[in-house]
């Protein structure tokens, strides 16, 4: 039996199916290296964000399969000029396979990452959706870590690539006790990395990815420190993605009924890395067993628990109040003092730069796939001399859609040919493609994205003057390399190529349900 469910949030219009089965994957966004965790019958996510701010985006479900963003648990990324987009960048840097939990003795939940391999560090709050605080700097990097807070309450922190190692903390969670090497991965089975740590009828286990088509688990009885047994729990395997990689990485999680889940992750190239959930089972010998479908991770399954609704992302977000809502982030920290929330976003040209890669302010927000469209309606009527203000498809290889202020013209244009190194340096700042006279000071601007797994999908670019019309102006071939880790986002921005001092209102951002062309409108050619 199958029934849909209608429901209005915060101005959205849900509507979802829901049948005896969900299906992968659980998100068609880009949600990589996830921690996922239960706290009574709250399951929690996080997953990585790099350079993206806040970062560590925190999810929350109460079935494992649909979730809404509640928060992030890094606030703003405070390692350096470059994060602010002064002096260089940190593009590809920043927050990656992290951990999260809930501690019950204090009614903490906690936070860790190594930034840069450099050192790790520890945010705390009582809630996951309050304001985090930075709580301590560990000097030992915990490379894509997996925390884990023992039956006596001592918290564990297992991390590294190829030469896995455990480290105990301080009561307080906030320092280091000790750490010691684990186990050494030899060379018939490469590199190992992405850590999480369990344990399960006192027995400790340590779930480890061979990148990025494997996954491995640890297992002692004698303590957290081992020694430890290996077993393969998957290579190879067959995905639920269509042209997508090997579900692997993630994570393990109990329901309250005793059943035992894995949230992996599956390469997707140009969207990113998704999200996909298979039950798991325990052999004789305490390991776990994935439940494959003819021999493959399933494409569906049952749902664990009765699915709930929660609030869609889909839908017309008009910036009610006076705060961005949590699905929303930043390509590196935002300038504060050149934005405001308040029934309405306001962006004011916070960079004088003719490189976008290099403009403070971008507001990106994940791409829902397989296809789908973003709209904005701009307000370009403040709008200064060489100002640039419009909707990007953002990634190293870019191409935008927006409005250009030439000596009080304005211009609606679309921009190619944006492109990075591979260090992530600008390599061009790209060309307009077409362009047309507008007047009238307000825009409609769309970007429709395909992100079906494989090379050559497209993204499409729009404007409308009425809101109904809409007419092409060209197209962008997505870079499906996996290189930059993340997927594609759609980004909102406003700079300046000549002087600061102008602006743009964002009226509305609108994101389509999967599979739409467009949300709504002729589609016209120019």
């Amino acid at each position: 039996m199958k029934f849909a469910i209608f429901t209005f949030c915060s101005g959205f219009l849900a509507v979802l199916t829901h049948g005896e089965q969900f299906t992968n994957p659980v998100l068609w966004e880009d949600l990589a290296d996830n921690d996922v965790f239960r706290v009574d019958d709250v399951y929690y996510y996080t997953a990585s964000t790099m350079h993206y701010s806040p970062g560590a985006p925190i999810l929350q479900s109460y079935d494992l399969v649909n979730w809404e963003y509640i928060g992030h648990a890094v606030p703003n990324l405070p390692w350096g000029n470059k994060y602010n987009l002064q002096g260089g960048n940190a593009y590809v840097k920043g927050i990656f396979a992290s951990t999260m939990r809930y501690r019950a003795s204090n009614k903490q939940f906690y936070w860790i990452g190594c930034i840069e391999y450099s050192r790790t560090y520890v945010y705390t709050s009582t809630s996951a959706t309050n304001t985090w605080t930075p709580r301590s700097e560990i000097n030992t990097c915990y490379y894509d870590c997996g925390l884990l807070i023992d039956d006596d309450d001592t918290m564990y922190v297992a991390y590294g690539n190829t030469q896995i190692s455990v480290a105990q903390l301080s009561a307080d969670g906030l320092g280091q006790v000790k750490t010691q090497v684990v186990y050494n991965t030899p060379s018939s089975i490469g590199t190992l990395e992405g850590s999480r740590m369990y344990k399960i009828k006192g027995v400790y286990y340590i779930f480890s990815t061979k990148p990025a088509n494997g996954q491995y688990v640890l297992q002692s009885s004698s303590g957290p420190f081992g020694p430890y047994t290996i077993k393969e729990l998957l290579l190879n395997l067959g995905s639920p993605i269509p042209g997508g990689g090997v579900p692997h990485q993630g994570s393990l999680v109990e329901t309250q009924n005793g059943t035992w889940y894995y949230m992996a992750f599956v390469d997707s190239y140009p969207g990113g890395r998704m999200p996909v959930l298979a039950p798991i089972t325990w052999g004789s010998d305490g390991f776990p067993v994935i439940t494959l479908v003819s021999g493959a991770w399933g494409s569906s399954y049952n749902y664990p628990l009765a699915p709930r609704v929660l609030e869609s992302y889909t839908g017309t977000d008009s910036f009610q109040g006076t705060s961005l809502g949590p699905q929303w982030e930043w390509n590196h920290n935002s300038d504060t003092t050149k934005f405001s929330v308040n029934n309405g976003l306001i962006l004011n040209a916070a960079t004088v730069t003719s490189d976008l890669y290099s403009a403070c302010n971008t507001l990106t927000h994940r791409i829902i796939g397989p296809t789908s469209s973003g709209t904005i309606i701009l307000d370009y009527s403040k709008m200064k001399d060489g100002d640039r203000a419009g909707l990007v498809l953002l990634r190293d290889t870019s191409a935008w859609i927006g409005v250009v202020n030439n000596r009080g013209t304005f211009r609606v244009s679309m921009w190619s040919g944006l492109t990075m190194t591979s260090t992530w340096g600008t390599a061009s700042t790209g060309a307009e493609v077409k362009g047309v006279t507008i007047s009238g000071g307000k825009v409609w601007l769309r970007i429709y994205a395909d992100i079906h797994v494989g090379t050559g999908k497209q993204g499409t670019f729009y404007y409308s003057t009425d809101g109904s019309t809409f007419t092409a102006l060209g197209s962008l071939t997505l870079n499906s390399a996996w290189n930059f880790f993340l997927g594609y986002r759609y980004g909102i921005f406003n700079f300046a190529t000549k002087a600061l001092g102008g602006s743009v209102a964002v009226i509305s951002f609108t994101m389509d349900s999967p599979g739409s062309t467009t949300t709504g409108g002729t589609i016209t050619q120019s």
